[in-house]
């Protein structure tokens, strides 16, 4: 097990909007980039030092379109100082699209994706599954991504589902392909990847390579309990809509805002202080806004 850092300052993350979740689910997704701003500077005031922005159209669709991510990160910039972190997650979209609009904007950070996996949502009380998909992300399209985002000055978020996924890190740091320093989320509760329990949190931290600025990625309500390991581990936190609609038991979030107030409360009541912008932006070396 690596040290506990328990008092080193936590960067809390916000994911503002996913791309499955709409608002018939939970009204204060946003689909404008007004309303990306608004969620944004909520988020900000709140205690988060980033946000993860999945681009939409302003009716609501999933985009990946160069002017959608743009209009998103003019609007949050104008609003409020906080570090923009792009998504390049995606099902049948090219890498060169996806690089597109990373090179277009050079947000501060962009997710990187660190393997394929099933990936699945069932619902316990249908006893079915509501959807299943394969998540494609062989490694020559990892290193593209990665190129791609080293070229523009671009900080990698490494996205890990599975141990697996940690894995493949270090041929990575060796090649020099990915370089310190740099992000890595791990992300507990999907079904085809790790399930989310606070033991196989402990174990995928002990498997990380040194350097690594890591946080915890929790699923719906889960995500309370496994932020408040990671806290004690000394990891950061991501929170938002995109991960889990509420604050407890049938008390449904009216904003990104509530769920980053939740979880400041939480790591400062295990000693645990908020990192600034300006703080995040020194640890992680970032250029960009």
């Amino acid at each position: 097990m690596r040290p506990e850092e328990p008092s080193r300052p936590a960067m809390i993350t916000c994911a503002l909007s996913g791309v499955v979740a709409d608002r018939g689910q939970c009204p204060a997704i946003p689909y404008t980039p007004e309303e990306y701003a608004a969620e944004a500077k909520r988020a900000y005031e709140a205690g988060a030092a980033a946000v993860h922005i999945h681009a939409r159209s302003p009716d609501g669709r999933p985009s990946f379109e160069i002017a959608d991510y743009q209009a998103i990160r003019d609007a949050i910039v104008a609003a409020c100082p906080v570090i923009i972190n792009f998504s390049t997650g995606a099902v049948g979209v090219s890498v060169e699209k996806r690089l597109a609009y990373l090179q277009a904007v050079k947000p501060a950070v962009a997710a990187l994706n660190m393997g394929s996996m099933n990936y699945a949502k069932f619902s316990e009380k249908r006893r079915d599954f509501v959807f299943d998909f394969v998540f494609a992300n062989p490694i020559a399209e990892i290193r593209a991504l990665l190129r791609g985002m080293n070229e523009a000055g671009i900080r990698p978020e490494c996205e890990c589902f599975d141990l697996g996924h940690v894995g493949t890190l270090a041929p990575l740091l060796e090649t020099g392909e990915l370089r310190a320093p740099f992000q890595v989320s791990l992300i507990l509760g999907v079904i085809g990847g790790l399930p989310g329990t606070v033991a196989n949190l402990a174990h995928a931290v002990a498997q990380l390579p040194a350097g690594a600025d890591w946080e915890i990625i929790g699923l719906s309500l889960d995500q309370w309990r496994l932020l408040a390991a990671g806290a004690a581990l000394g990891g950061n936190v991501r929170v938002g809509l995109e991960d889990n609609f509420y604050l407890s038991p049938g008390e449904m979030a009216r904003s990104n805002g509530d769920l980053v107030a939740k979880a400041a409360r939480m790591l400062r009541d295990v000693g645990r202080p908020i990192a600034t912008v300006a703080e995040c932006r020194e640890r992680l070396g970032l250029i960009h806004v």
